[in-house]
């Protein structure tokens, strides 16, 4: 189990640091520099911009330099902001993100175990059908599409929630139902099949014909072991709910990680480009690295596939 987690950690130091070095990298083949939309300033200043940024270095020095600053977590200044570095930008965004991503997996999970189990409970029948219509369009449904529709609508026409911005719970609901919609439909999908089979089973004919009530032997047999394969998917996606709601903080304007991280490439701030990236790139790294560890308490054969390879 250790030389299993010691590989593992080592494959995901190297692709944080892949991360780290295309992103950089790419960044820099932009034409153009942080500075050209601020209108004509004195030469003077803009030297001195350029090297308190260390913009006026060549690139693999700039490079280097990155790389030793982020041994210290010190993700630099912000070229946008006079008062705020990068730290302080993910410390004042980050649990916004956190909590929209915390409220999208509830509402992901818990409308995904009961659309999927109302399907399989009512197979081939309009229940089902509907069921999986909504799981399709949950699908092939953008999250941006879902959260405009959502404001033109609840919000602006119906004014039933805000538009925008973040503060009380009525703030949530729009935007939590549009980042949970496609995650939603998927656990549903998920669910649905793995309750079909589960039905399938000879303990669960054996339940009914002791005469059990089928509500027992739906929520005790079948419904415990259904969710075996939600629970094993749930990790990938708390991680991909905690860092991709990058478009849907930007729709709604939800002063979060995703906000900073689309305000800051609208404005070429390269350190706070480089600091989201990294620091979301790390933060979803290290959750599939602690599932992977779970994988292997849940499902023995996984352990001995990682110390075989």
């Amino acid at each position: 189990m250790l030389s299993y987690m010691v590989k593992r950690l080592g494959y995901s130091l190297v692709t944080l640091w892949t991360v780290v070095t295309l992103t950089f990298f790419l960044m820099h083949l932009v034409p153009g520099n942080p500075f050209d939309k601020e209108g004509r300033m004195p030469p003077e200043i803009f030297e001195n911009l350029m090297k308190y940024y260390h913009l006026d270095q060549p690139l693999l020095l700039q490079y280097i330099h990155y790389l030793k600053s982020l041994l210290v977590f010190d993700l630099g200044p912000s070229i946008k902001s006079d008062v705020l570095t990068v730290n302080d930008m993910i410390v004042q965004g980050f649990p916004v993100s956190l909590q929209l991503g915390i409220d999208a997996l509830i509402l992901a999970v818990f409308f995904g175990i009961l659309l999927g189990t109302f399907a399989a409970l009512y197979h081939n029948r309009w229940q089902d059908y509907l069921s999986m219509v909504v799981a399709i369009i949950g699908i092939s449904v953008p999250g941006f599409i879902l959260g405009t529709l959502l404001i033109h609508y609840l919000a602006v026409g119906l004014g039933l929630f805000p538009p925008a911005l973040w503060g009380t719970w009525q703030h949530a609901v729009l935007p939590s139902f549009a980042l949970s919609f496609m995650p939603m439909a998927y656990i549903a999908r998920l669910m649905r099949s793995s309750m079909l089979e589960v039905l399938e089973q000879d303990y669960i004919l054996t339940a009914k014909a002791k005469g059990l009530r089928g509500s027992v032997v739906i929520v005790k047999h079948a419904l415990r072991n259904a969710l075996l394969p939600v629970v094993t998917v749930l990790g990938v996606i708390a991680a991909n709910l905690v860092t991709g709601s990058f478009i849907i903080e930007h729709l709604f304007g939800i002063p979060g990680m995703g906000e900073m991280f689309v305000k800051s490439i609208f404005t070429r701030d390269y350190p706070a480009i480089m600091g989201s990236t990294v620091f979301y790139s790390g933060i979803l790294i290290f959750l599939l690295f602690v599932i992977d560890l779970v994988y292997t308490w849940i499902d023995p054969r996984i352990k001995l596939a990682g110390r075989d390879s």
